[in-house]
């Protein structure tokens, strides 16, 4: 039954060959027809994946004696159903939504070429396949954030996407070719067992060649998925449709965790690549949160948060929790979906409307009144602290007792640790009748939180490496000296609490008549304001090249 998996790209490729031929006399139906072949499309996945789910064995089905294959295997049959479940939603609020825009035939033909394209991607069994459908992504994204023909900035910021992801595809290009020199076939399962055999195997200039293809690998994931310094395509492309942003942010963008895991043999030996990714997604997921909080335009915070998104992701799979990424991107590409989908309402409204509406979460949130009474802010301080990290760790005691024997899981531990007790404080310091009932309530749904993640991450860990060794391998390459890594933990958990008693302290101390901000704190919000002056460094460069290539032509004559 596994062959079926041929049905997955077939079925928008067919609905896109009908689009392009007999479609043009349908008008608006085209649409209709999109939605009707994404319905199939989508429950052959799920087929597939319950196959899956029940044991089915990994098994590569190839139309070409070299490439041209796609495998069937729990990743990628989890990875299809969630991109054609996303493109399903966004044809169905494109039918609509689009429905006044010029173009409407060729938004329904390009997107079903994007989830066919993805589709491939995301099960090819051969390294050809894969760096075809990973160059088609872009140049079809590139047609879709393009698809207002008339708008200037659309297109700029469109090709501003398309050469990042070229950028990004030179070094999956580079790793393919060296793993094809050193073992001599394009497919991804007998690379993986040849690896396996081989881990010490060299480069030409004598370079590990797992770290090197690795290194490589990890490029290629940054820039598909808007990593610091390579991040300024990815909130500057809202001048495409809503559905396009949708999609792009629900399920293409993700395309970096998804590459890592499709290549975790290839990460499980090697350590320093993995170091280097868990920096590189900390500083992204940081600077990404920040840039969020500071945007007054709701699809482009919505945009750095993605970004910060990804930087979660990343630096998950830099502790090694390959398996519980995955479980990130498909989280957040439902819920990111979601959040763009109903952007345009909450313009809307937002227009109809003089001021933000006074909704309980609102209020909740963000009217945050001192109570009438005030407890102590040392024992709530102390409440904040203790509260959550005994229930993580609870909770992952009960799923698994050799839990805490991986530093990665020490690590997010400490994130989930750190994200409780903001919560708790944000509560601390919102107005309630019943302090002890909002406690009890917000620890409450902290746990069925912590207790869903838990469970959740555990069962995509077994799902997707059934292996306890191969698993255990990646935690294990991912891990730091102990010694290192016990003084990392108490000094970052010291610098937090402290910051959270000078916080508490500060809100007991009456403030003085100048409440104007400071010297460093302006030059902060400057800095934030220009979004680190990225961007403007890299416009910079553009026109310094401009600049460059004109004064050539001049000297050459060749204008």
């Amino acid at each position: 039954m596994d062959h079926f998996i041929w049905l997955l790209p077939a079925l928008p490729l067919l609905s896109a060959g009908l689009i392009a031929g007999p479609g043009r006399a349908w008008g608006r139906r085209v649409g209709r027809l999109s939605v009707a072949f994404a319905v199939l499309a989508f429950l052959s996945a799920v087929g597939l994946l319950v196959l899956a789910l029940y044991g089915a064995p990994t098994r590569i089905h190839s139309l070409g004696a070299t490439w041209g294959s796609l495998l069937f295997d729990p990743l990628g049959v989890l990875m299809a159903t969630l991109i054609v479940g996303i493109s399903l939603l966004v044809r169905v609020y494109s039918l609509r939504y689009m429905v006044e825009e010029p173009g409407y035939r060729r938004f329904f033909l390009l997107l079903d070429l994007m989830t066919a394209v993805l589709l491939v991607m995301v099960t090819a069994g051969d390294l050809i396949t894969l760096l075809v459908a990973w160059h088609l992504v872009g140049v079809l994204l590139y047609f879709l954030l393009g698809q207002d023909l008339k708008s200037a900035a659309a297109h700029r910021y469109a090709f501003w996407t398309f050469f990042t992801y070229r950028l990004g595809d030179l070094p999956l290009v580079l790793a393919a070719v060296l793993l094809f020199q050193h073992f001599g076939t394009w497919s991804l399962p007998v690379l993986f067992d040849a690896l396996a055999a081989q881990p010490d195997a060299t480069t030409h200039f004598g370079l590990p060649l797992a770290d090197v293809v690795a290194g490589l690998i990890a490029l290629a994931a940054f820039a598909r998925s808007a990593q610091f310094l390579m991040h300024t395509w990815l909130p500057y492309t809202m001048e495409g449709p809503t559905p396009v942003s949708a999609l792009m942010h629900a399920g293409i963008v993700n395309a970096g965790g998804f590459l890592i895991n499709r290549f975790a043999p290839v990460f499980v030996h090697t350590g320093g690549v993995l170091h280097w990714m868990f920096i590189v997604g900390l500083v992204t997921a940081v600077v990404g949160s920040v840039l969020m909080l500071t945007q007054n335009d709701i699809k482009k915070s919505l945009g750095y948060s993605t970004m910060g998104q990804m930087g979660f992701m990343i630096m998950e799979t830099g502790v090694g929790a390959f398996s519980l990424a995955v479980y990130h991107l498909i989280a957040h590409g439902l819920f990111k979906g979601t959040l763009f989908l109903g952007a345009g309402s909450v313009i809307g409204d937002a227009r109809r409307h003089d001021a933000v509406p006074k909704d309980p979460l609102y209020t909740f949130f963000f009217h945050r009144e001192p109570g009438a009474v005030r407890r102590s802010w040392l024992s709530m301080a102390a409440v904040t602290v203790a509260v959550p990290i005994v229930v993580l760790v609870a909770v992952h005691w009960l799923v698994a007792e050799n839990f805490f024997e991986n530093q990665g899981a020490v690590v997010l531990l400490f994130f989930g640790w750190m994200a409780g007790a903001q919560l708790l404080f944000s509560a601390y310091r919102t107005r309630s009748e019943s302090p002890l009932r909002l406690f009890t309530l917000i620890v409450l749904s902290f746990a069925i939180v912590v207790v869903g993640y838990t469970v959740v991450s555990h069962a995509f860990d077994l799902f997707l490496y059934p292996d306890p060794a191969f698993r255990a391998g990646i935690y294990r390459a991912a891990g730091i000296s102990l010694a290192w890594f016990d003084v990392l933990v108490a000094l970052m958990a010291a610098v937090i609490v402290l910051g959270w008693v000078r916080t508490y302290y500060a809100e007991r101390t009456p403030r003085g008549g100048d409440d104007r901000p400071g010297f460093l704190w302006m030059n902060f919000y400057a800095l934030i304001s220009r979004e680190f002056y990225v961007a403007d460094l890299y416009a910079w460069v553009g026109r310094q090249i401009l600049a460059l290539s004109a004064r050539l032509n001049a000297l050459l004559r060749w204008t």
